[in-house]
């Protein structure tokens, strides 16, 4: 029973989630009447990213020894999130190599609303990166322009000495006040998800089969393997046997919260608290989570090789050149990292692949359509690879004496 005891809560939350899809079977549309219960836990972990995001960041930086520190994180992190989403890419591009989701399949458009005009390259940037007033800050539809103040206020407090100092302890202690919240949050859990998955069940399960089945057929078990296989191997990479089993048996609530609610920056609260548990040092975690959320996407740039392999079978043309490929590997990156942190960056990456290939506006309903049916795994594989890729980044930050904390840590 006691080596069962860091599991009791990941199996209440498997439980509920069990619970609220039977009853969303048998109940169908009515169990909408669950949704609220479900809405209010979703509004709860929105409502305490802003702040927790924007003070995290800002007191780790705050508080770091050396501003060398930061850049080795951040040059370290920008590396770890390249390489995972490359590696996704070419996991996806072997796959629909041997089975290809948009070969014969059809697809009947219904009435869409005609998109607004796309922004140029410099508004994107713009608008990713900065927000025109302070209260447009304070909103989760700005993340990365609130991680990039949160930094530069972080950096500020650092270099203004003794008053800094006052600062920066003020910062770490309400950084602890607001993982505390965290905690009385997913108290709320289990409800929570039991009735959120109800709802969806409930709702759209009947409708995840027809001319999208072979795609979804590719997808959740490529998506669920690269899940299973490389995140092993990543926590294995960072922290050998003690970070496989540390990184298992602590993944399981990020894992559900982010299948549940479809959100990366919903689940920024409970993969901060899975990485504490993990044993990421705290500067790392509150860098890597928050900016992971934004510009990480492991699970998107397996849907971008997935999207454009469809369109390619769809309007049968070959998909096999290496130039192809390449240019795949660049388009998936793009919408995983750069395009997600413009405010609505799943719209604008479909839009990158269907204007970069010159496929017909008619693709971009049908990209929409897709991306709607796999966004759940893929926003598990995204928010989940955070907290592995945090564990990467303490291993190559920290060197073997990160390792060595693991498993003296394992050992007490």
């Amino acid at each position: 029973m006691k080596r069962l005891k860091p599991y009791r809560f990941p199996l209440l939350l498997l439980a509920s989630v069990v619970t609220g899809s039977v009853a969303g079977w048998f109940l169908g549309p009515q169990s909408a009447v669950l949704k609220p219960l479900g809405d209010i836990f979703l509004n709860l972990l929105f409502t305490v990213v802003v702040p927790l995001v924007f003070v995290t960041i800002s007191s780790s930086i705050a508080n770091m020894g050396t501003l060398k520190r930061l850049g080795r994180i951040m040059g370290t992190l920008l590396v770890v999130f390249t390489l995972t989403g490359i590696i996704a890419s070419v996991v996806m591009l072997f796959s629909v190599q041997w089975f290809n989701p948009g070969e014969g399949v059809s697809v009947s458009l219904g009435e869409e609303k005609s998109p607004e005009e796309p922004l140029t390259l410099s508004e994107q940037i713009v608008q990713a990166v900065t927000a025109p007033d302070f209260k447009d800050l304070l909103s989760k539809e700005n993340m990365l322009a609130l991680i990039l103040f949160a930094m530069l206020f972080g950096t500020a407090v650092s270099m203004s000495g003794e008053s800094g100092k006052t600062v920066a302890r003020g910062l770490a202690a309400l950084s602890d006040v607001l993982v505390k919240l965290i905690g009385v949050i997913m108290w709320f859990a289990p409800v929570g998800l039991a009735s959120y998955f109800a709802s969806l069940v409930g709702e759209f399960g009947p409708s995840l089969v027809g001319s999208y089945l072979k795609a979804v057929a590719i997808y959740y078990p490529v998506a669920i393997l690269y899940f299973l296989v490389f995140f092993s191997l990543y926590a294995w990479v960072a922290a050998g046997r003690t970070g496989f089993r540390k990184f298992w048996a602590n993944i399981f609530p990020a894992a559900v919260t982010s299948l549940a609610t479809g959100s990366s920056v919903a689940s920024i609260p409970v993969n901060l608290e899975v990485s504490r548990k993990i044993g990421v040092p705290p500067d790392i975690r509150e860098m890597v989570i928050p900016m992971g959320a934004t510009i990480h996407m492991d699970g998107s740039c397996l849907s971008a090789i997935l999207k454009i392999s469809f369109l390619f079978g769809l309007f049968q043309m070959p998909f096999h050149d290496m130039e192809d490929f390449l240019t795949a590997i660049l388009v998936a990156i793009l919408s995983g990292m750069v395009m997600s942190g413009v405010p609505g960056g799943g719209f604008t990456g479909e839009l990158l692949i269907v204007t970069l290939y010159g496929f017909p506006p008619e693709a971009l309903p049908i990209l929409a359509v897709l991306g709607t049916v796999v966004d759940p795994v893929a926003t598990m594989v995204n928010s989940t690879g955070d907290t592995v890729a945090g564990m990467l980044v303490a291993r190559f930050v920290e060197g073997k004496e990160w390792i060595r904390k693991k498993r003296e840590n394992a050992l007490a």
